[in-house]
C-alpha cells in the first residue's frame, strides 16, 4: 500500500471522527488504541491492522467493511453500505438533519435491542 493510500484512509477516519463529534483522544479511548497511534493513522504515517480498523469502526459506528475498503483490504463492490454511511452520503440532508436522523436510529435500535454494531458490519 502506498503513502497516498494511507493518507486516504487517514483522511477518511478523521472525517468520520469529526462527523461523530469525537475528539482524537475520545476516539482513541473508544477504540482502545493510543492517542499518538491514532494521530499517526489519521496523518497517513501508520498503516493500521485489520483488527485496529475493526476497533475504529465500532467506535465510529460505521461498518468495518468501509474501512477495509479504504485500506485496500477488500474490493469495493463487496463492501455493503451501513445505515450510518447511507445517511451521511445522502446529499438531500444537511449535517444537522443527518445527526438527528442518526440519533433517532441509535435510540430506536437500543430500545428494541435488535441492531448492534456487529450486525451493522
Amino acid at each position: 500500500m502506498n503513502e497516498s493510500k494511507h493518507g486516504d484512509l487517514g483522511t477518511f477516519i478523521r472525517q468520520q471522527r469529526e462527523r461523530a463529534n469525537l475528539s482524537l483522544r475520545r476516539l482513541a479511548d473508544k477504540a482502545d488504541i493510543s492517542n499518538p497511534y491514532l494521530s499517526q493513522i489519521e496523518r497517513g504515517i501508520r498503516k493500521p491492522s485489520a483488527e485496529i480498523l475493526k476497533s475504529l469502526s465500532r467506535a465510529l459506528e460505521i461498518s468495518a467493511n468501509s474501512l477495509y475498503k479504504k485500506a485496500g483490504l477488500i474490493d469495493e463492490e463487496l463492501a455493503p453500505t451501513s445505515v450510518f454511511e447511507a445517511i451521511w452520503a445522502d446529499e438531500r440532508l444537511d449535517t444537522e438533519q443527518k445527526k438527528v436522523l442518526l440519533d433517532m436510529y441509535r435510540a430506536l435500535s437500543r430500545s428494541i435491542g435488535s441492531v448492534t454494531t456487529e450486525e451493522q458490519e
